[in-house]
């Protein structure tokens, strides 16, 4: 069985023979737990994909709410990936330093949600390029500035009042990202939460469920679609994902698109939101 929209996943062979076209550009999508003491930023200077860029999923984002990474306006996006040297026309891939590709993925999606079609991310990121010996570089790069008009489509994201009103309609599907542990509310959250568990109905499939832990790549497409009818997802209905703060959630989206459902929202609040929320219900 193979992806139906393979196209969004490149692998290292391809980005490697296309590095010197100037329609290409990596990104290094790279982020870190608050738990994790280590610096996405001063890591990709120190090491990246030649001609890459950084993407800094904490900076580009909303700075009028304390919920970590929200996304921001259009015109926000817009601005900054420009700044990265990427137009509309700019064939995008994204990758991150740890091969499991979420990070890549949330970012994966929200050049998508901003109206951007030309995106991919790199099967297996900087380690399995690193692995096969390709050429990396050091140093902070510079790119000419592009104009990138960005348009939002609110289809593709969840807030918490909609997450709120589904528990009563349940004509979406909440899927949750995180381990098991966390579903249940049995091990804790990495950021504060005033609650432990998971959103009432919701089901739980862990990201890194869709990724091959020898290989380091995403699974092919037969399994993923097996992870979600494990999980108990009917991937003829709507579809919301979740997960800590909106990232991995994007992993479980992007699964389910290169295996055909395309219209997987994200609940960008994720668990940084409703479990701190003071009208959020919870399940354990």
């Amino acid at each position: 069985m193979d992806y139906t929209n393979s196209h969004a996943l490149v692998d290292t062979a391809w980005l490697a023979e296309n590095l010197d076209n100037a329609e290409v550009r990596a990104i290094d999508a790279t982020f870190f737990l608050p738990t994790v003491a280590r610096d996405a930023s001063a890591e990709f200077t120190q090491c990246h994909i030649p001609g890459a860029v950084f993407f800094d999923i904490n900076a580009v984002a909303d700075k009028n709410t304390d919920l970590p990474h929200m996304l921001p306006d259009a015109a926000t996006f817009g601005r900054e990936v420009g700044r990265l040297g990427i137009g509309n026309a700019t064939n995008v891939v994204v990758y991150d330093v740890h091969g499991g590709c979420a990070a890549a993925a949330r970012l994966w999606w929200t050049f998508r949600l901003f109206g951007h079609q030309r995106v991919a991310v790199l099967d297996g990121g900087l380690p399995k390029w690193r692995r096969e010996g390709r050429a990396t570089e050091s140093g902070t790069p510079s790119p000419d500035e592009k104009r990138f008009a960005a348009t939002m489509n609110p289809a593709m994201v969840r807030g918490v009042d909609d997450l709120l009103a589904n528990i009563a309609s349940r004509a979406e599907q909440v899927v949750d990202a995180r381990s098991a542990g966390r579903f249940v509310g049995a091990d804790a959250e990495p950021r504060p939460a005033k609650k432990a568990g998971h959103i009432p109905g919701s089901l739980n499939l862990p990201f890194n469920d869709l990724m091959d832990p020898d290989a380091g790549v995403v699974r092919p497409a037969d399994e993923i679609a097996a992870a979600f009818d494990g999980a108990g997802v009917d991937r003829s209905r709507p579809i919301v994902t979740t997960c800590g703060s909106g990232v991995t959630a994007a992993f479980l989206s992007f699964g389910l698109y290169l295996i055909g459902v395309e219209n997987a929202a994200v609940y960008d609040g994720s668990w940084a939101e409703w479990g701190n929320h003071a009208d959020t219900p919870v399940e354990t």
